[in-house]
């Protein structure tokens, strides 16, 4: 992925979605096994499937548990912090900073896995796809495991937010664009949409309910 590989997105994807786990660990009041465990499969669940789907062996963190070691830090310092400190962290909106950090490590990831799924050599929508796997996954195991429903379930712009970083950057690189300008492009794509989804409460239309 030329100068994009040389920047650890994907580290840094791995902490931003292990804070997403790790405050959803503190608003269920859970112990500090429950704060790694949430923060461990946000962090590396999206990456997972996407490798095995890739067939990428071993597995991203099998062959580094350095980003396995960045989860665990992540959860204990959040739950150091202690209730009152988290609260100031989510600037007195229960679950805002949250949202924040979900939507800041969606884009990421999205960018991340598309760039291994072009690295690949998957064709172009199978890539879009993967990269919008990688950007989602983790969130939906962590919701399912604290018992809340996965925002993708929900009325959420979530996923179009993800595909449309992918697509971008996947769009930008077939007409010649490099990695990192393309990156660049799907990562603020994928951001700009879905933080315009949560500050001005955007969502997508729902089929109405059968009684």
């Amino acid at each position: 992925m030329g100068l994009l590989g040389h920047i650890p997105f994907e580290t840094i994807g791995v902490a931003v979605f292990a804070l997403s786990g790790a405050l959803m660990a503190a608003r269920k009041g859970m112990d500090p096994f429950g704060f790694a465990l949430l923060a461990t499969v946000t962090g590396v669940g999206g990456g997972t499937l996407r490798d095995l789907l890739i067939g990428t062996r071993p597995v991203f963190w099998v062959g580094d548990p350095s980003d396995v070691l960045v989860c665990l830090l992540v959860a204990e310092v959040v739950f150091a912090l202690g209730p009152r400190r988290v609260a100031v962290m989510e600037g007195g909106k229960r679950g805002r900073a949250l949202l924040w950090a979900d939507a800041l490590g969606l884009a990421l990831f999205a960018i991340v896995g598309t760039g291994k799924a072009v690295a690949a050599g998957v064709p172009a929508l199978s890539a879009v796809a993967l990269g919008t796997i990688t950007a989602t996954f983790g969130g939906i195991i962590r919701d399912i495991f604290a018992g809340t429903t996965p925002l993708v379930l929900r009325q959420e712009i979530y996923v179009t937010a993800a595909a449309l970083g992918a697509a971008v950057m996947v769009g930008l690189q077939a007409s010649g664009v490099g990695p990192f300008p393309s990156a660049a492009a799907g990562f603020l794509a994928a951001f700009g949409l879905r933080a315009l989804a949560i500050l001005r409460g955007w969502s997508l239309p729902a089929f109405p309910p059968r009684d």
